[in-house]
This record gives C-alpha cells, structure tokens and sequence, in this order.
C-alpha cells in the first residue's frame, strides 16, 4: 500500500487543497511559503506520534471569511488516502492494519484516515450567539483565542468520517514516521551507543549474520544467538569477579567510613555487586569514520554533510529494525516513511544526486515504503523522474499544486503520454534547467546569445529581471514546445506561469519545381523578391500554436517579417552607426567600422564596394539592387547582413553583454552611449514583467 492522496482543509496556508502522490519518491517543489512544510506537518497530525495533535489559532487558514465565521466555528481537516499497490500481497500484514479504514473493496482498495479539529458539539451554539454581532474577523479570531481554542478538541476517524469511528492506536503505531527537518544537530543524534537511535541500530543488528542465514531456520538461529549470550555472560561474570578482587581491599577502606558514619546498622553495611550485560555495553561504543591509512576519526570531526547522510543511514537502519516482525513482534512497523525537509542545507550538489540513488536503493530494498522530500535545489530536481515532482505555486492566495510529469499526458485518464516530449525534458533537465520548475516567470530563448544578452537588454529597458523573479532559459530553437508542456494552463496538471517565448523569425527559401530542393536561409531584402523561382517560408509555427491571446500565459514574441531575420541581425539594424557592437571577438571589425561611419553620409554603392569581396558580398549587392526598399532600409541592411557574417555566437554575445553593462553604468556621463533595444525584446521584457 502507498499514501496516495492528502486532502487539507482550513490549515495553514490551505484553504481547500489536494495533493495526490505516488510509490516511492515524492519531491514537493516550490518557492519560500508555498506550503512545502504545512503539507508535511498536516501529514505528521496523524502519523507522527511524537508530536502534539492540539492546534493553535495560528494553524487556521486566516483567510476564512467573516460570513463563513459566523455561520459556524472553524475545524481543520486532514484527509489521508491509502491504496493498494501493484504488487501488494493481500495477504499481507498492510491490508489487515488498514481494515478498518476502507471506504472502498474494490481492487486496488482505499482506506482512509482523517484528522479533524473542531470546537466541541456543545460549544457550537454558545459561539455562534458570541460572534453574531461583531463585524471584523480579524476580532472574531481574537475572541477564539481568548474564549474558545482551549475548548477544542481533535480526533481521528477511521474509514469514512460520517460514521465517526476513531481509529485505534495500534494501527496508526503501525505506520513509522520518521521526519528529518532542515534544521537539525545529528551529530548530537549519533555520537555514541547511548544514544537510542543507535542502540537499537546495534541491538537489531548484533549476530546479524546468523539472523540473515537464510540456511538456518528460527530454531536454529535461537539456539546460536543463545550461545554466544551465554558465553558473553561468562566472560562478563568473570570481569565482575576480577573487579571485586581488585575492589576487595578498598571496600573495606570504604566500610569503615561507612561505619564511623552511621551507615552501617541494624547488622546491615554497604557493598558492591553487578551484572554486565550486552546493551549496557553499547553505550562505550562510539561511530567512527575509518579512514584508507587505518587511521580513524571520530564522527563529530567529521564534515556536517557527511554526518547527515550517515544518520539518514542509521536511521533507515532503525526503521529496518522496527519492521522487523521477529525482532519487534506485535510491535513491529508496517508501513516506514522517510519525510525530509530541504536536504541539500547541508549536502554538496554531487552529494545530492548520491543521496537521491542512495534512497532509491533503500525503496527497491523495501527498507522504506515512501519519501517525501522538500526541497529548493535544481540538484535533486535534476536527479529525479518527472514524475516524482509536485510543484507547489501560490496563486493569489490560493495554493495551486502542478505535475510536471503529468503535464505529457495527451489526455485525461492518462492513457496516452507524448513519449518524445517526456523523454526529451526528463534528459535536458539538468541543474541548469530545472531551476525553470522554482521561476515566477520566464523568458524561453533558442541560444546561448539570447540568454547571455536579454537581462543586461532588460536593464536598458528599464528593467531588473531579478526584482520581477524572471529566469532567463535556453530550450534550443526546435524545443519549445516540448518545454511549454509544463506550463500551459490549459492542462490542469501544469505549472501557470507567465512564459514569454523569445525566437527568430529566420526566413527561408528554397527552388521552386526542382526535385529535392531544401530551405535554405536567405535575408529578409531577399524575400518576395523572386517569387516565380523561390518558395519562401518564416519561423512562425510556434506563434501560430500559441497565439496572442488576452487569457494566455503563454506568448511569442519574434521579429517582424519584413525586416527581421536573427538576433544579431536585429540589433545591428536597430544600432545601425553604434560601435558598441564591434567587441574584441568581431571579425572584419574594420570593414564594420567604416561601413557604420558611412550610414549617415554616403550612399549604398559606395557600402558595397567598401565590402571584402566575397561570393556573399555578391549575394548582398545583387539582393540589395534588386529590393523595393527605400535607401535607408538598404544601408541598415548592409551593416546588419556584414555584422550577422562576423559574429561568433557564444563569445561575441559574452563580450556584448560585459560591454553593454558597463556602457550602462557610465550612464549620465559624456562616455554613456544610447542603445536600442530592439521591439519584440522589449515587448517581451515588458509583458512578462507586468
């Protein structure tokens, strides 16, 4: 069996909320109080038995409204849904625990617990008359928590909740909820054999190799275990002997104070005597880290992220000890869950990916039947499935929950997944580009130029990126759909977030009537100007799937097609006479240099003889003698194409976005040199930052 579904109610940061999970792994995602932790804390209201199930006023949802108070107390709810899994044994210890908990018979089967908080039956009407004339919740809360909290009660019904049947304790014992906060001293944990955790490590594993034998039956493994305790006794007997030889002349020594004193009377005196047993010896026990050289080290000198992983070790240890039916009896778990909260604060990124197989490990070992894990970090969210992410988002003040997984189902009932799409994200979604599931906003990009250039762009713009929580991401020119998949609201299961998608219009062309001809790409003076021999095409499809639309959370925004052809080109035809673009990686910075300083006073034959002769420059000339453009258009072409041919993505965009930065810092100084920030850019910026 697996918890597969949590229903919050009037707790926390929740108002009315659901969150189904899955076997093995759950990974909750999300920004600061989104409710990660809440979820955790509603989970532990009834499996964790070492904390307190009394609420404080402070655990309602404060968003209840003054009608809603009025009209009766309010109670929390916490609804937990069991269900059978795949390969369960019906035979099995799970389906007897949770027998009184089914609401449904049918394969797979579902129990269910709920928690409820809620003002006593009594108490109901005396609070409705208390409340009926104040008109501000904010006072309403007041008078609960002066009048009422203390007679508040909780319960635990079993099954379905309308037949008020509280489940029994035994059975909630049965379930080993065992929570690793952010914040936490395992050190303290794990120094030495007094310590419960690892006592009952060494108990349950001490003679292990004769109680894992499989060779052996019960009768057997007894009866060996049986005698190395007696021959442990002996040996023991034997210590206790030898320390009251060694004692046997001090005691006297002792007596005698004891009898100058008044200690000794009524034919009584003081002594000594003992027993040595196994356990007490656990105690002098101590973790240590053994070293390659033979040296050791003891654990508290070991480093804090080590520490961690070896006291999740040692607790799943505990928890295979405590499911153990032999080792515990009646008392044994039947159901262990690991709940970790943000387990990268102390674990270096190579760490996590190890701790994320490490856990891995101990589920198909069946050490632990489910994790929940919180956590902020692309690291683990790079290292897990898809379908282990539950984001978690506030929209407002509603707690919206998304699936990314699920978000490649090409239907309801999850019969039928875009495979290509799926298997795409889930290998590209590495540390870099995971950190789109934590963004409020994003800007998609094709290339490394765009993503280097857009924030700086952004500040010419009037802009800060990171004040408005936007993440700059490079998906590849031919992979925005498989990315917008997670964030289409049109899918229930996405994540809703303002996406502005920024590509090239790239126009293209190829022969007409020539038999295997292929688009290839050309300038936009180019298109429309032969069209009895080329077919001419632009990169419009993502647009088209995704049009401008008022309710949309998605939107593209591109270069227009009578001019545009790629972001270098663009900017160059938007700063046409601006040297700022001719960084130090440029070539045929020269020949750019002169062509810029010639827009203003020369005219478009003399730009083209300035060219290096090339057979490009030959493709520019003609195009450009045969376009209908106007001679302004014309001599920004001619930069634009010469400045598109001397640009090496990667290096030039760098040195762009260094120099553009420090242009902006001189600004309201003689050296700041104004730069334009081509449209669709900044419309982009502008609406996804609204």
């Amino acid at each position: 069996m697996f918890i597969s579904k949590i229903q919050v109610e009037n707790f926390r940061s929740f108002e009315r909320t659901e969150v189904e999970f899955h076997e093995g792994i759950n990974v909750l995602i999300g920004h600061n109080n989104c409710g990660k932790s809440n979820l955790l804390t509603a989970m532990a209201l009834i499996f964790d038995n070492s904390i307190s199930k009394q609420l404080e006023v402070d655990d309602f949802y404060n968003g209840i409204s003054l009608e809603k108070l009025k009209e009766s107390a309010p109670k929390i709810k916490i609804i937990i849904t069991i269900t059978q899994s795949n390969d369960e044994d019906l035979m099995s210890d799970e389906l007897v625990t949770v027998s009184n908990w089914l609401v449904s018979l049918e394969t797979p089967y579902q129990a269910q617990v709920q928690y409820e908080y809620f003002l006593s039956s009594g108490e109901e009407e005396n609070y409705k008359k208390r409340v009926s004339g104040i008109d501000s919740a904010k006072e309403i809360w007041k008078v609960i928590k002066s009048e009422y909290i203390r007679l508040y009660v909780y319960k635990i019904w079993a099954g379905n909740p309308d037949n008020r049947v509280v489940a029994d304790s035994d059975s909630l014992r049965k379930f080993d909820y065992q929570f690793l906060n952010a914040i936490r001293d395992v050190e303290r944990d794990m120094f030495s054999g007094r310590n419960t955790l690892l006592k009952r490590v060494i108990d349950f594993f001490m003679d292990y190799e004769i109680k894992s034998d499989g060779k052996l039956d019960e009768i057997q493994k007894s009866e060996k275990i049986k005698e190395r305790k007696d021959d442990f006794a002996e040996n023991a007997d034997e210590i206790i002997s030898k320390l009251h030889i060694r004692l046997e002349e001090g005691n006297q020594e002792i007596l005698s104070y004891a009898k100058d004193i008044g200690a000794s009377f009524d034919k009584s005196e003081p002594g000594f005597e003992g027993e040595l047993t196994e356990s007490e010896l656990y105690s002098v026990l101590k973790l240590i880290i053994k070293q390659e050289t033979g040296m050791t080290l003891p654990v508290d000198k070991n480093g804090l992220g080590y520490n961690n992983l070896i006291f999740m070790s040692l607790l799943l240890a505990k928890m295979q000890a405590d499911s153990d039916g032999k080792y515990m009896g009646s008392n044994a778990k039947i159901f262990p869950m690991l709940v970790i909260e943000e387990p990268e604060a102390h674990l270096h990124p190579t760490m996590q990916d190890k701790f994320i197989k490490f856990l891995n490990k101990n589920i198909e070992r069946k050490k632990v039947k489910q994790v929940f894990i919180t956590t902020h970090s692309t690291f683990i969210t790079a290292a897990v499935q898809l379908d282990d992410l539950i984001c978690l988002y506030r929209d407002g003040m509603k707690t919206c929950i998304a699936y990314p997984g699920r978000t490649f189902w090409e239907n309801e009932d999850g019969t039928k997944i875009n495979a290509v799409s799926k298997k795409y994200v889930q290998r590209f979604l590495d540390a870099t580009k995971s950190n789109m599931l934590f963004a409020e906003r994003i800007i998609m990009v094709e290339g490394i130029a765009e993503q280097l250039l857009i924030p700086v762009l952004a500040e010419y713009n009037g802009n800060s990126l990171a004040d408005n929580h936007v993440i700059v991401l490079q998906v590849g020119g031919r992979y925005f759909e498989h990315f917008l998949r997670l964030f289409d609201r049109k899918n229930p299961t996405a994540i809703n977030r303002k996406i502005a998608c920024i590509t090239d219009i790239d126009p293209v062309r190829k022969k007409k009537n020539i038999k295997g001809a292929t688009f290839e790409k050309c300038y936009p003076y180019e298109c429309g100007i032969e069209e009895a021999v080329y077919e001419y095409k632009y990169n419009t499809a993502l647009a088209e799937m995704y049009p401008d639309k008022q309710e949309s959370n998605i939107r593209v925004f591109s270069q227009n097609k009578e001019s545009g052809k790629t972001l270098e080109y663009q900017l160059a035809w938007n700063n046409p006479s601006n040297e700022l673009l001719l960084t130090e990686s440029i070539s045929n910075a020269e020949e750019l240099r002169d062509l810029m300083s010639m827009i203003s006073e020369k005219n478009i034959d003399d730009m083209l003889k300035r060219m290096h002769d090339s057979e490009e420059r030959q493709r520019i000339m003609e195009a450009i003698q045969k376009s209908i453009w106007d001679d302004a258009e014309k001599k920004k072409a001619i930069v634009s194409s010469r400045y598109l041919n001397s640009v090496g993505k990667g290096e030039n965009a760098l040195e762009l976005a260094s120099v553009l930065k420090d242009n902006l810092l001189s600004k309201g100084t003689d050296r700041f040199k104004e730069f334009i920030v081509p449209e669709y850019i900044k419309n982009a910026i502008k609406w996804v930052c609204e």
